[in-house]
């Protein structure tokens, strides 16, 4: 278990169990704490730990085993390695992960183990080997997977395992808890969100609380920051502590009016799957060289035009900048590990307006991004940057413009004229 943190609606899970009560064996679940990551930072583990106590949980209720073990180093393979040879498996199940470095995890222990690995997409509703390649936009992903959705988008069975797990002699099994951070290597100075409790059960409340408070004004209000339309789901579904199709389920068959539903649903379904479709299939989604061959050639047309404004990486980083709306969206997520998306495009943008480079542009949107976000290193972020960028999923618009060419342009009038900037200023803002 790595992607989908969850015991319950956890397609890989599913199939653990039905393998298992096939062959007349009980279920093990691994999940491999990475003691060294280069982007590691206490929010995102307090957070993670926090739905790993709730998964750990469940899956007792469930009669399937957890263990939970530091990698001592910067990869879970030795430390998975280790565990199959004390439990010696019949079958290894794992959930799918398009990130670089995870899906290299996958095929190294396939090709290390005696025995099937089968990898299953259980983070998306149409899995995403289904559409073949890289999509283009939108408009291209949408046909493909409402021609599929009727057929993915359904109940997830969470069986029941007929032979419990007991844990041999000699098994040690970490406990989910905080005391764990303490054996890892950390950045503790991004510090963990304290209204913000990580977890499969507090997952389903907010997707309640959701439904019954925002879901009905979602259409209107989601892109207005100042009263933050949004359902806040993110960070769960990118550690997996829910699933997509609960909350599509829930959303589909709610008494919300329909525009509202057709919203949520576009954002969740498309969106989301054309994001991860770009992570799987593009391997330099965390470059510059993601973009759109027409956004890469005029942004080096374009790569030496004067820079009115020039930050570092510290003044960036610290919100020391001449733009209000800027400084408040990073004071946003620095102080709350969210930033609402439609100021994250503008975001983005103005650091490619104010860096010596877009390469360099690029660099610094992926690095704060993925450090302060609570649901940092999500396809969702590395393709809402590449579309401020570099173009993708986006085309060419005129007239040209210094820096940006013929990437889309936004500026401080433009952005604040589609909601109460002040408002969001004014709460964001150092005193």
């Amino acid at each position: 278990m790595q992607r989908a943190q969850r015991a319950i609606d956890n397609p890989a899970l599913t199939v653990a169990i039905h393998a298992a009560n096939d062959l007349g064996k009980p279920v093990l679940v691994f999940f491999c704490l990475l003691s060294r990551h280069p982007a590691a930072n206490l929010r995102h583990y307090a957070f993670m730990m926090q739905g790993l106590e709730d998964t750990s949980a469940r899956l007792e209720r469930m009669r399937i085993g957890f263990v939970l073990r530091t990698s001592g180093g910067p990869s879970p393979l030795p430390a998975f390695l280790r565990l199959c040879r004390q439990v010696r498996p019949a079958v290894v199940i794992t959930d799918e992960n398009p990130l670089r470095k995870s899906n290299g995890w996958r095929v190294a222990a396939a090709g290390s183990l005696s025995v099937p690995l089968i990898s299953v997409d259980a983070d998306v509703i149409v899995p995403s080997a289904l559409l073949g390649n890289e999509q283009y936009a939108a408009r291209t992903i949408r046909p493909r997977i409402m021609a599929e959705l009727d057929r993915f988008l359904r109940p997830v069975h969470n069986p029941a395992v007929r032979i419990a797990w007991h844990s041999p002699a000699g098994l040690s099994s970490l406990d989910a808890s905080a005391r764990l951070l303490d054996r890892v290597q950390l950045d503790r100075s991004v510090g963990a969100i304290g209204d913000c409790h990580g977890g499969s059960g507090e997952g389903m409340r907010r997707l309640r609380r959701f439904i019954r408070d925002g879901l009905r004004g979602y259409a209107e209000n989601r892109n207005h920051p100042e009263v933050d339309g949004t359902s806040g789901l993110s960070p769960y579904l990118h550690f997996g502590q829910l699933s997509p199709h609960t909350v599509a389920l829930a959303v589909r068959d709610s008494d919300a009016p329909r525009p509202a539903r057709d919203a949520f649903l576009e954002q969740l379904i498309v969106r989301r799957e054309l994001a991860i479709n770009f992570v799987r299939f593009n391997a330099n989604y965390d470059r510059l060289e993601a973009g759109e061959n027409w956004a890469l050639r005029s942004l080096k047309d374009h790569a030496h035009d004067r820079r009115v404004y020039r930050y570092s990486a510290a003044q960036l980083e610290g919100a020391e900048t001449h733009d209000p709306l800027w400084n408040a969206a990073q004071i946003q997520m620095v102080t709350t590990g969210w930033m609402h998306g439609y100021v994250r495009m503008y975001w983005a943008k103005k650091i490619l307006e104010w860096s010596p480079s877009p390469a360099r542009a690029y660099e610094l949107a992926v690095h704060l991004n993925d450090k302060y976000e609570l649901d940092g290193r999500d396809p969702n972020g590395y393709a809402g940057i590449a579309w401020a960028i570099v173009g993708k999923h986006d085309r060419a618009w005129g007239p040209r413009r210094p820096i940006y060419g013929l990437v889309r342009y936004m500026s401080y009038q433009s952005t604040s004229r589609k909601f109460d900037s002040r408002s969001y200023i004014a709460r964001w803002s150092r005193g």
